[in-house]
């Protein structure tokens, strides 16, 4: 993923003749949006439990998840067909600039994970939980690190990410125009979550952290 989105998706894997490799590119890019979020509701949870591995479902159900998600994104990135339309390509000092905030943001991603919890990023949780015969155990709410500052710094590094490659062709332009509004949109899934299981601790925590913009004020 990383060196498909710095390159700007110019070489995949994928090979659809026109026009129909539209029609696939756009299946590969609704997957992961709408699988992702049905598997983070109830119903979607009974079947991450039943697609356990070694009959563990339960304790398997996070580690389920993050391999599901993982191959979703190498689907995505491994078959997309190409366009070969570059519409910008940085060069000289702009180059070396974006190439840094590029990997700045994938630092930074990784920071937000670690902070999040590495365990059940990871899907590292389940196995651990496997190994030593008991139910997994979960980190308690994040509230710490990039979390003080922002509510949901893994969807806004990710979308940094999107749009900080050096080269920008069609194909990595709708991909990052999607994900952007799938990581604005989706999280929201994720706090009525948390707000159901934390109570009125996520509920202050909501009225002290910015969503996406360090210091903005929440609005509904």
């Amino acid at each position: 993923m990383v060196l498909s989105l710095y390159t700007g998706l110019t070489h995949s894997l994928g090979a659809v003749p026109w026009p129909w490799a539209a029609f696939a590119n756009a299946v590969l890019l609704v997957q992961f949006p709408l699988l992702h979020s049905f598997l983070l509701t109830d119903y979607g949870r009974g079947w991450l439990e039943r697609l356990g591995l070694f009959g563990e479902g339960q304790r398997l159900a996070t580690t389920t998840y993050v391999i599901i998600a993982s191959l979703q994104l190498l689907v995505l990135f491994a078959l997309w067909t190409p366009t070969g339309i570059v519409v910008f390509r940085a060069e000289g000092g702009c180059f070396w600039a974006m190439t840094a905030m590029f990997a700045a943001s994938w630092l930074l991603l990784a920071k937000a994970s670690f902070d999040a919890g590495p365990g059940l990023q990871s899907g590292w949780i389940g196995w651990v939980a496997l190994l030593k015969d008991r139910a997994p155990r979960f980190p308690d709410m994040p509230e710490t690190g990039l979390f003080k500052l922002i509510r949901q710094p893994i969807y806004f590094a990710f979308a940094m990410a999107l749009w900080t490659p050096p080269v920008w062709t069609v194909d990595q332009l709708i991909i990052a125009a999607a994900y952007t509004v799938y990581c604005l949109l989706g999280p929201l899934l994720k706090e009525r979550r948390f707000r159901r299981f934390y109570g009125d601790r996520f509920t202050d925590y909501q009225a002290r952290v910015a969503y996406w913009i360090p210091g903005l004020k929440n609005r509904r």
